[in-house]
Parts: structure tokens; C-alpha cells; sequence
């Protein structure tokens, strides 16, 4: 799909006016202009496009167009333009008759295809591609949808089942983008449809998701309540437990965990986590399987312990997490989640900083860096830590250090 900027290029040049005379005509910065038509930004204020329409006579909404890259360099003036066609899948429009959405023409895609689709962006999603796992999410969901009401049993509930991961993969992005009530209608739709498909290990994992999700919006008890009777109705017997049901009760366990630590009640929160351990000492390295795609598959021994120091850092005990993190198992990376180690790293650069390690602290940060750019640059527990290092340097700050107050959006 082309661009805002590759749109406005088209046109002008149609035009024939240059791009001075369309900044003079719009009244609009002939350097807004530049940076769109080269792809330095991928948005505009509503106002700034409807303008620059206005100019070139047409209507704004043939200026219209990709702006996945903007959510995920997390431009100033993004929203609500990066997250409309996700947005429009999510909550539709509503009149009298209730939403007003368009059919699919033509015969709904074949399920295998469909699935084939949501692994490729869940794989885009966890190497840190948002951008991609952005573009294709409203196709991915509405085809999802269109064949799940279209297929017989048994395929339906298989169909049910892929449009449940489809919602929950959209939920786990828009929460990385910090699109907290898109994300809640995503994880709701993902956990209708599990409901549908009779899946309640699926079903528990979406919970999981909101119970992530309501963490992040501070609605600690209904966060950690959900968790909890959620992993109380899915208890496994642990030696006669199948892999799926480990993974998904250790996630609900870490979940609670980290409500109750964010609740000041640390003993809570380890007896949850001991309780965890033991689900991920008898999961061992099986694999979870079941097309369960990442959604469980990073629950293990290492993700625990990465919890524990997560714990240790909401007490705000720096010391303890410097000690903790060299538990963490080696080749913890390919163990886990990605985002679950490089979320576990920002907590060992906050414990560095407030040891007025700073090397170690930028240091850390620089790896983040490397691996991870588009996950880093939406992360505010990134930005709070690289603005206290810059705050508490005594020398004069490094090209490094500049590039990474840069990308995480710190003020010099």
C-alpha cells in the first residue's frame, strides 16, 4: 500500500507545481512536504494533509495511505492516522442497524492460507517488525473473520481458533504501541472467538493478555484477580499435564505475580512465582506445539527468574536485581520471548543506573539497541532510563549516548 508521502508526490507532480509552490499555495512548511515525499515521515497532522488537499484539489482522502511506519517510529503526530485501518477492523462503525462494515466480495480464502498469513506476522511481530505485523493485521483479521463464518464444522472450530490468535497477535502489537483500548477490544474478540472454538487453553491466553494489558492501565486487582481465577479453572495435574496447559497456567502465575509486586505485597508475589517455577521445572524444554504459534511457546524456567528480578526492580531494590539477573539462565534469549529478555534487560540498565554505573547502563542499552530499534524506541521505561543517565553524566554526552536519547524520544 503506497504511502501518504508516495501519494502527495503523485499528485503534485500530476499538478505540475513544485514543492514550493505547494507549500505556498497549502501554506504548509515546504520542509513538512519534503520529508513526506522522501519518507523521513510517514504521517501528518489531519489538518496539514487536509490543507495540502485543499492545494492540489482533491479530496483528503486520496492523500491517505500507509502509515504503519509512523506507529512504529513513533512519530509525534501519528495518531490517529497510523492506527485508522486496524482501527476500523476492531471497533466498526455503528448506526441504528448496528456496525457497518463492508462484506468480503468473492469466496472467503482457504483456512491454511489464512494461517500461513498469521504466522508470517507473528514472526514480523516478535523480531520488533511492527511495521509489517501493522500493514497486514486488518486484512489478516478480516480474512480470519470472513472464513470463520463462512467454513462447516470441523473446520470451524479450527477457522475460530485461528481468528482468536489473529485478535490476540493485534492486542499483544497495539499494547507495544500503547494503544491500550484498541488492545482491549482485540484480546475481548480474541477471546469471544476462542470461546466459540471450545479451546480453553486458547481461551486462558487471551486472558492472560488482559490481564497483561490491564497491568499496564494500573488496574492492579482486576489484573491479578483475572490471573488468578483464571489459572484456578485451568489447573493442571503437573505430572499428567500437557505442555499448552503448563505454559498457559505459568503465564497467568507471572501475571498475578506482577500485579501483586506492583501492589507492594512482595510475598505474595514470590509464593506466585514459586508456584510458577514449579509449572516451568516440569514443562522443561518440551515443546508446547498445538498452533499455539508465541503465543505460550516462551514460558520457561528462565522467564520466571526474569520475573523475580522484574519484582526486585518495582521494590526498587537495585542491588538484588544485579544479584538476581546473574541467575538468569545463559541462552536465556532463545529460551523466551524475545520481548520478555529485552524487557528483562531494561531492568538490569535501571539497576545499573541507579548504581551510577552508567557505562554498564549504555551499555546495555547499546545491545537493546542493535537487536531491537523499533522495540526500544516504544518503550517509556527505556526513555526514563537513558534521560537519567544523561541527567547524572559528568562528562560531555557520547555520540552513542546522543543517538540513543534520539531514539527513544529523551530530551537533551
Amino acid at each position: 500500500m503506497p504511502t501518504i508521502g508516495e501519494h502527495l508526490a503523485r499528485i503534485r507532480r500530476q499538478s505540475t507545481l513544485t514543492q514550493e509552490q505547494l507549500a505556498e499555495r497549502a501554506d504548509v512548511s515546504v520542509e513538512t512536504i519534503r520529508k513526506l515525499e522522501r519518507g523521513e515521515r510517514a504521517s501528518a497532522r489531519m489538518a496539514t494533509l487536509h490543507a495540502l488537499a485543499r492545494a492540489l484539489d482533491v479530496p483528503t482522502t486520496a492523500l491517505l495511505g500507509d502509515t504503519s511506519q509512523a506507529a512504529a517510529r513513533r512519530e509525534p503526530d501519528h495518531r490517529p492516522l497510523s492506527l485508522a485501518a486496524i482501527r476500523r477492523t476492531l471497533t466498526p462503525a455503528r448506526g441504528l442497524g448496528g456496525p457497518v462494515t463492508v462484506t468480503p466480495a468473492g469466496p472467503p480464502p482457504a483456512l491454511d492460507f489464512v494461517r500461513r498469513r498469521l504466522g508470517d506476522l507473528d514472526a514480523a511481530y516478535h523480531r520488533g517488525d511492527y511495521a509489517a505485523a501493522l500493514t497486514g493485521m486488518p486484512r489478516l483479521i478480516e480474512d480470519a473473520q470472513h472464513t470463520a463464518m463462512a467454513v462447516a464444522d470441523p473446520e470451524r472450530i479450527r477457522a475460530y481458533v485461528t481468528l482468536a490468535q489473529a485478535r490476540y497477535l493485534a492486542g499483544e502489537l497495539l499494547i507495544q504501541l500503547r494503544a491500550g483500548d484498541l488492545a482491549y477490544a482485540a484480546v475481548a474478540g480474541a477471546l469471544d472467538a476462542a470461546e466459540v472454538a471450545g479451546d480453553p487453553v486458547l481461551g486462558a491466553s487471551t486472558v492472560k493478555g488482559s490481564s497483561w494489558l490491564l497491568l499496564r492501565q494500573g488496574r492492579l486487582d482486576e489484573a491479578e484477580q483475572v490471573a488468578i481465577a483464571t489459572a484456578d479453572a485451568v489447573e493442571p495435574r503437573l505430572r499428567r499435564a500437557e505442555p499448552a496447559e503448563l505454559a498457559v497456567w505459568g503465564w497467568l502465575l507471572l501475571a498475578a505475580a506482577a500485579a501483586a509486586a506492583r501492589d507492594n505485597r512482595a510475598d505474595d508475589a514470590n509464593a506466585l512465582l514459586d508456584a510458577a517455577a514449579a509449572g516451568a521445572a516440569r514443562l522443561a524444554d518440551r515443546p508446547v506445539g498445538g498452533g499455539h504459534l508465541a503465543i505460550l511457546g516462551g514460558f520457561r524456567a528462565a522467564r520466571v527468574e526474569m520475573m523475580r528480578v522484574e519484582a526486585a526492580a518495582v521494590a526498587g531494590d537495585a542491588g538484588r536485581v544485579l544479584e538476581m539477573a546473574e541467575r538468569v539462565p545463559v541462552g536465556a534469549t532463545v529460551a523466551t520471548v524475545a520481548t520478555s529478555w529485552q524487557r528483562h534487560r531494561l531492568d538490569v540498565a535501571w539497576a545499573y543506573v541507579q548504581q551510577r554505573q552508567y557505562a554498564d547502563a549504555t551499555g546495555v542499552l547499546l545491545d537493546l539497541r542493535d537487536r531491537a530499534p523499533t522495540w526500544l524506541r516504544q518503550q517509556r521505561y527505556a526513555r526514563d532510563i537513558v534521560q537519567q543517565i544523561t541527567n547524572g553524566r559528568r562528562r560531555a554526552m557520547s555520540t552513542e549516548l546522543s543517538e540513543l536519547a534520539t531514539l527513544v524520544g529523551c530530551t537533551l
